[in-house]
């Protein structure tokens, strides 16, 4: 006999915490399974060095899709600082869309004409319909500011600039139009204090939420489900939510199905990750700037338009890029509270660096080859990184306890080893576009499966990737339109029916 609830959610990420949140609001008995020791999934921060006593944000580090009307609508209070950075380059079709385009991504699903017209023909033609390329190439004057501008579109994903299948266009929408403004926001304490906060959210509106429980087995009939977990426990629900990706949600439904049923294609990360603790902040070879002034922002290493091509043919061939671009960015200065006094007092500081164009491919393998690879990865970045500095940035790395330089790096390989990403990828699979795909999924929520109580509510949902908590918005909508439909349990915490909050 399993213990039963009205809904089950699956992995204790941002999204699951912001649905259980809105489902125990509405009244649902809810319970939240993650097999980590903590939920918060990749938005957690945590003290990587050993007796070093610092907040990182190990894996997802910035906020910019998250609707400050849905932090509102859960109650969470968790400040915001904006990572400030020097003007760069912009287009124009994005500044004119953003806000009309971003509105609609906690509604049900618009059919593809209609958010053509919200868009405009000219922003359309440049985003939904040609690769970005024709667009930089035709607007954008300098390989610099091109370079720039691409960035948007390979952050976590492996694809050129002029990709048929505009994976490229898909990403940088998503990452330009956050809140109508693009603007990338620091959480003040790290990411774990937005995950804590919803946690905490969800348990005082009445959600459990168990740890260190994974789940192996998803079974349903399309009216009632179950889950079965590592330990022999099982528990029932109407609803199932699958915060983990796609591709892991195929594999637990499987796990409890016949044999032979076909899986989607495997995703495929692309993204190496270093955190770092410096002494102090490198000396930059750009004279007319300060440390403090060049990390502040973002700092653009080896990231122009020719560079990055380079690296992506460099990696599609199988090769490490000789020159990594990356990026890297000083939290600390924006939030120095993830410091321990000891460390402000030192003048301490932390770095996160982002690496473009790490597909999982140049990872595979297990053993001595795997961490030979990791090495040179690690090796290749930290030389693109240098030749930009006045000084090597191994200088400047703090040491831990143990007298170890203070940087961990994380590859897709590591995320799918931590995090059960497949392939290590950080949105869970290729980004798709914000609107219907057929006239079945209009006025739907893209989050429905081929099973009627089972919805997605992590990153791969439609319309999902990122910190958003849109996916875990939509999913929890989705869930209380079908309890509506079908005469459900779903009440108010005072017996009554809870209102319909609209499109929002």
């Amino acid at each position: 006999m399993s213990d039963r609830r009205d809904a089950v959610i699956v992995g204790g990420g941002h999204n699951g915490l912001v649905a259980a949140v809105l489902l125990a609001q509405a009244g649902l008995r809810v319970l939240v399974l993650e097999r980590a020791s903590r939920a918060g999934g990749a938005a957690v921060s945590a003290s990587p060095f050993e007796g070093v006593d610092v907040r990182m944000s190990r894996y997802s580090y910035l906020v910019s899709l998250f609707p400050r009307v849905l932090l509102q609508m859960l109650g969470i209070e968790v400040e915001l600082r904006p990572r400030y950075a020097r003007p760069g380059p912009r287009l124009e079709i994005v500044d004119d869309v953003a806000g009309r385009l971003f509105a609609t991504l906690t509604e049900p699903l618009r059919p593809r004409e209609e958010l053509r017209r919200i868009v405009g023909e000219a922003a359309w033609q440049a985003l939904f319909e040609a690769p970005l390329s024709e667009h930089l190439e035709q607007h954008v004057e300098t390989d610099e500011e091109r370079g720039i501008v691409l960035t948007d579109a390979t952050i976590g994903t492996f694809a050129p600039a002029d990709d048929p299948r505009l994976r490229q266009n898909r990403c940088f929408l998503y990452h330009v139009i956050g809140n109508g403004t693009g603007r990338w926001d620091v959480p003040v304490g790290g990411m774990g204090a937005l995950t804590g906060a919803l946690a905490a959210a969800a348990r005082a509106a009445g959600a459990e939420i168990r740890t260190r429980t994974e789940v192996v087995g998803i079974e349903t009939d399309g009216s009632v489900a179950e889950v079965l977990c590592t330990e022999g426990e099982r528990f029932g629900a109407r609803h199932i939510l699958a915060g983990v990706a796609p591709a892991v949600l195929e594999r637990l439904l499987r796990a409890r199905s016949p044999p032979g049923d076909a899986e989607s294609e495997r995703p495929e990360g692309s993204q190496l990750k270093l955190n770092m603790l410096v002494r102090r902040l490198p000396r930059i070879r750009d004279v007319t700037l300060t440390p403090e002034q060049a990390f502040t922002g973002t700092f653009h290493v080896h990231e122009s338009y020719t560079q990055l091509q380079r690296a992506y043919a460099e990696a599609e061939a199988g090769r490490i890029p000789e020159l990594p671009p990356c990026e890297i960015y000083c939290h600390s200065l924006t939030d120095p509270s993830i410091l321990g006094e000891d460390l402000r007092r030192a003048g301490a500081q932390t770095l996160t660096l982002f690496g473009l164009h790490m597909p999982a491919r140049l990872f595979a393998g297990e053993g001595e080859a795997a961490e030979a690879a990791k090495e040179a990865a690690v090796a290749a970045t930290l030389r693109s990184l240098d030749s930009v500095l006045a000084e090597p940035i191994e200088d400047c790395l703090w040491l831990d306890r143990e007298g170890r330089p203070c940087l961990e790096a994380l590859t897709p390989a590591d995320l799918e080893a931590e995090l059960g990403m497949p392939g290590g990828h950080i949105f869970h699979r290729d980004m798709s576009w914000p609107y219907a795909a057929t006239d079945e999924e209009v006025g739907k929520w893209g989050v429905e499966t081929g099973h009627a109580n089972v919805w997605i509510c992590g990153a791969g949902a439609r319309r999902g990737g990122g910190v958003s908590g849109i996916p875990g918005h939509n999913a929890a909508r989705a869930v209380l339109a079908a309890e509506a439909a079908g005469g459900g349990r779903s009440r108010g915490n005072d017996g009554s029916r809870p209102p319909d909050r609209g499109r929002g």
